[in-house]
């Protein structure tokens, strides 16, 4: 979602400013700004693209060794240039006209607002935004007494919520404070001239960094931090400094050239022919079937569960609903799957025996870490991740962890990154079917071999892509879909209609074909478009018949078959063979024709596909 980057050198850093908010740009944001410290505080600010942004900067001549910058998704108050960030805070004495003193950018919510607002507003402090991250600035400004850390210290434990924040003050033009509690924040440890640790940088993202340093810290949770020129700190909430083993400085390639469009439209677009990769390169390496896979300690903890629950949001939720399958059938293990956002907030029974897995493609979701810091609060210490970022805080809190190699995801609409979940959780179905005593050498040796296979499997179906684009014909003068799935292909078929949904704006639903007669067959009519994810499977003919009763209302089907399912186009039906079929792994076949649907239908409404309106990539609030 939003996105910082902030830093203080000995040169110009607004193009780092401005450059790191284009790589964050993916993360989604309604406004941007960038705040330096040029005597005074000055800024600009906009409701546009970053690159409008940055002719802004230009034209005004923008320049400091010292700054912050923003992209704002909006929470608090609409789109609007008075709310974008950074916020100022001008102090209840300072003339009409004046800069002000405080400049922040904040991540998150702060959920006590209201509160602070009145508290402030009764010391004479004038609001003129509608946004919670302005009570920060003013709360900071009500606090100085010549050092700003200590003002950001005493602000801290006023604050209810989730946050990352970035300050400087105008008194102190060298210095950048930041806090973090809820929403991610790393360090930058910069070179300039040669010279180690001569600039120092804060950014949502190490990637907002690439080019600029890959010396990253990661701040955990609670943690401030106080860059200077040629130095830094970095303290928890009450002061007390860390060790440098305690934070370390690591290494972290986060390549510019991994945001590179290349021969593609967009980054959608790109993603989705990317996954043959994205698959190898999450299954490079693996020769047998071990918990190791999961890391230390895995064989000790599968050995002492009986059951899992999954977490997680969106996508990746849909990405669970899959693997209870799996689990279920293949590893005979009891499987619960939990929307993150529900789960926190509503009475469980809790069982220690239990393996608590997470899913994101971030690893820094809000509401999966949430739930995450809840279950282990009930006493369900066994946690696993399946994850797409190694330095993520997910990784860090979970005691196991597999991490999928899709490679940075840019697109708001995940397409590689469930694709290569899916294949991190049949890895862990097969690992816990072999420690249950339910899986033979001989069935472990056919699996290996399926998805080894994948990639080939996965650009046999790319190769659909020009049937895709005559369904989309259809679709994109459509304002309705209904999608429909059985067993292990309907999160499937949930996962088409969301991705439908997010960014051609059509409404789309998916249901089991099953319970069609209960409800959603009032809906079907002929300009109700109905997709089928038909494999031949055990539920085929009961599929059939669902089909049989869309086609009697006169509804028209879309249909994904398998070669040997005996459907066949007609009138009001239209299928697409996809070119083999693929059994238990088959969900991750049937899920690209989607995909490429939802893009091809997106274009043909001419939606911003990269960016749909009103969402964003890294959801860090709740």
């Amino acid at each position: 979602m939003c996105g910082i980057v902030a830093g203080v050198s000995g040169r110009d850093i607004v193009p780092v400013l401005v450059q790191g908010l284009q790589r964050l740009e993916y993360r989604g944001y309604d406004s941007c700004g960038v705040a330096v410290h040029a005597g005074g505080l000055k800024r600009a600010r906009s409701t546009a693209r970053v690159a409008e942004l940055m002719q802004q900067v230009q034209a005004e001549a923008i320049a400091s060794g010292t700054g912050i910058a923003h992209t704002r998704w909006a929470t608090h108050g609409a789109p609007a240039v008075h709310n974008a960030h950074p916020h100022f805070s001008h102090g209840p004495g300072d003339a009409a006209g004046a800069t002000g003193r405080v400049a922040l950018v904040h991540n998150g919510i702060i959920e006590n607002h209201d509160e602070l607002r009145e508290s402030l507003q009764a010391k004479g402090y004038v609001f003129e935004s509608q946004t919670d991250t302005e009570v920060i600035a003013h709360l900071i400004d009500s606090l100085y007494d010549g050092d700003l850390f200590a003002a950001l210290q005493a602000a801290v434990p006023q604050l209810h919520g989730a946050y990352a924040l970035a300050v400087f003050h105008r008194d102190e033009p060298h210095r950048v404070v930041g806090a973090r509690a809820g929403s991610p924040l790393v360090l930058g440890v910069g070179v300039l001239d040669g010279q180690a640790g001569t600039e120092h940088f804060l950014a949502s993202d190490a990637m907002a960094l690439a080019g600029v340093t890959d010396q990253i810290v990661y701040l955990e949770e609670g943690d401030l931090v106080d860059l200077q020129l040629g130095r830094y700190w970095v303290t928890n909430a009450q002061g007390r400094p860390f060790d440098p083993a305690e934070r370390p400085v690591k290494t972290v390639q986060a390549h510019s050239g991994a945001a590179e469009l290349g021969p593609y439209r967009h980054y959608m677009q790109k993603e989705i022919f990317e996954q043959p990769r994205a698959i190898g390169d999450t299954l490079d390496g693996i020769v047998s079937i071990t918990p190791e896979l999961f890391g230390d300690g895995a064989y000790r903890i599968f050995k002492d569960i009986d059951n899992v629950l999954i977490l997680a949001c969106g996508t990746s939720y849909y990405s669970g609903c899959t693997a209870k399958y799996w689990l279920e059938s293949i590893a005979k293990i009891p499987t619960q799957v939990e929307v993150a956002s529900e789960y926190r907030y509503r009475t469980s029974v809790p069982n220690p025996r239990t393996l608590v897995v997470t899913i994101t493609q971030s690893g820094e979701t809000a509401d999966t870490l949430a739930a995450l810091r809840h279950a282990q609060a009930l006493g369900m210490k066994h946690t696993l991740t399946i994850c797409n970022v190694a330095t993520s805080a997910m990784v860090r809190e979970c005691a196991l962890a597999y991490v999928t190699r899709a490679g940075v995801e840019i697109g708001v609409a995940s397409t590689k990154a469930f694709t290569t979940q899916l294949a991190g959780l049949f890895l862990l179905t097969l690992a816990l079917a072999q420690m249950r005593g339910h899986l033979s050498e001989e069935a472990e040796a056919e699996h290996l071999k399926a998805m080894r296979h994948l990639p080939v499997a996965l650009q046999g179906v790319l190769a659909l892509e020009p049937q895709i684009i005559s369904w989309a014909e259809d679709f994109g003068r459509m304002d309705n879909a209904l999608f429909l799935g059985r067993g292990l292909h309907y999160p499937i078929a949930l996962e088409g209609a969301l991705k439908l949904k997010e960014i051609s704006y059509i409404h789309a639903e998916a249901y089991p074909a099953g319970e069609l007669k209960h409800g959603p067959l009032a809906l079907v009519t002929s300009a109700m478009p109905v997709v089928t994810v038909a494999p031949n499977d055990t539920l085929l003919e009961k599929l059939k018949s669902n089909m049989q009763e869309v086609r009697a209302r006169g509804g028209v089907l879309y249909v994904l078959a398998d070669a040997d399912t005996r459907i066949k186009s007609s009138e009001g039906i239209h299928v697409i063979r996809m070119p083999e079929h693929y059994g238990v792994l088959s969900p991750i076949l049937h899920v690209v024709p989607l995909q490429l649907l939802a893009y091809h239908t997106a274009l043909a409404k001419g939606t911003d596909v990269d960016k749909p309106r009103n969402l964003a990539k890294s959801v860090t609030v709740e």
